[in-house]
């Protein structure tokens, strides 16, 4: 207005702009609403509001072109915009029926301003001649116009509808691939299941013999004996780390509640402290004031917890230290475990977190483990809707983070 200095009726263009503004803030405000309500026909009034919507922008734009210059405004083509969008919001149908309303709309009022039954609001200084009373420039303009919102619409959507088929083929994958993994998760869970009862039934046969409740043992026998329990032992825990991430991969929720982080901090650690004594382990903890009540499975989190440790105290060398800090984070908690241990080759950190997967480091200090654990930590942080991630140097140490909502 104030650059180019036109005369037009800017009286008529705000309260245009200013309804344009109010219904599209009622329309935003109401969809916002009907989400909260969680309403099963959300995505078809969704549609029907969408359809409505574009109508009337369509109808706004044609008013905002009628009062700044008509034929004459070179903005005449945003109507493009318009047609892409309903391209992709709408149906084929809809859309076409979106363009030719307005190719109506056009027409309508190149005609009206022809025949002066409109007025019309020339742009002198931007245009030097009138061209709403030329009828060949008119003719030429709508065809032009109409050609190019049929043939955008066209485009727009032939691709968006390629678009909504490969996303519903991968839909279909993707449900497969879930069904799949639920019916191996559930054939593990049993067979882990079965295995574990014999496994339980050969390690009650196996203590009274080892004990000597069944009589004595000569040293051949006995180391023999020994050498079944703990292997079985080890198989058990194995087995028991397999049922847990079967079981809360086949869960589609875990039971909740407030519980105090606090005293969850210090049985985690409590449960490795005997093990850091022995290996002169420096183990430390602090947790911010404020902290305390946090919503979540208490037992699970404290057994993350509780494995972040041992596992920083079983890779960390004699007399290194471990330290666990609880941090507050507004909605959050920040969990840090740090340690001065053997670290993770950079390379095999992103594979950390994956079920059976240890690092090749690792396995040389313990050849015993079940490579499940982070495994487990992984999927119980994501169920709570947080996030557990790995910053480590090789024979530096690592600090494993967790941020859990409260």
């Amino acid at each position: 207005e104030k650059i180019i200095k036109l005369s037009l009726p800017y009286f008529y263009l705000h309260g245009i702009t200013t309804v344009l503004g109010v219904y599209n803030l009622i329309f935003f405000l109401y969809l916002n609403q009907i989400k909260k309500r969680k309403i099963i026909a959300l995505d078809i009034i969704a549609n029907r509001i969408a359809n409505v919507q574009i109508s009337l922008d369509l109808l706004s734009l044609t008013m905002l072109i009628h009062f700044s210059g008509g034929i004459e405004n070179p903005f005449i083509f945003y109507f493009i915009f318009h047609m892409i969008i309903a391209s992709i919001l709408l149906s084929r149908r809809a859309s076409f029926l979106q363009a030719t309303f307005a190719a109506f709309l056009f027409v309508i009022m190149t005609a009206l301003e022809y025949s002066e039954i409109l007025p019309h609001h020339s742009l002198p200084g931007f245009i030097p001649h009138t061209l709403h009373n030329n009828l060949v420039y008119i003719s030429g303009l709508n065809f032009a116009f109409i050609s190019t919102i049929y043939i955008a619409v066209y485009m727009a959507t032939s691709i968006s509808k390629r678009l909504r088929e490969r996303e519903e083929s991968l839909k279909e994958a993707n449900l497969l691939l879930e069904e799949k993994d639920r019916i191996k998760s559930e054939y593990v869970l049993r067979v882990s299941h079965d295995i574990k009862e014999h496994l339980a039934s050969i390690q009650t046969c196996l203590e009274p013999v080892s004990s000597g409740i069944t009589g004595g043992l000569n040293p051949g026998q006995k180391d023999m004996v020994q050498r079944a329990t703990d292997r079985t032992h080890k198989l058990l825990v194995f087995v028991k780390a397999l049922l847990e991430i079967t079981r809360i991969k086949l869960s589609k929720y875990i039971e909740t509640e407030f519980f105090s982080l606090r005293e969850t901090l210090e049985n985690a650690v409590h449960m490795v402290e005997s093990k850091a004594v022995s290996k002169g382990i420096t183990l430390t903890s602090s947790i911010e004031p404020g902290i305390d009540m946090i919503k979540g499975a208490e037992i699970y989190i404290q057994e993350t917890i509780a494995n972040l440790l041992a596992n920083a105290v079983k890779y960390t060398p004699p007399h290194g230290k471990v330290d666990i800090c609880v941090r507050n984070r507004k909605d959050s908690v920040l969990i840090e475990v740090q340690d001065t241990g053997i670290g993770i080759p950079k390379h095999e950190i992103q594979n950390l977190f994956n079920e059976f997967y240890r690092a090749t480091n690792a396995r040389k200090v313990e050849r015993e483990g079940t490579g499940l654990g982070l495994a487990i930590a992984r999927q119980v942080v994501e169920r709570h809707g947080g996030k557990i991630w790995v910053d480590s140097e090789e024979g530096k140490g690592s600090i494993f983070s967790i941020i859990l909502p409260k």
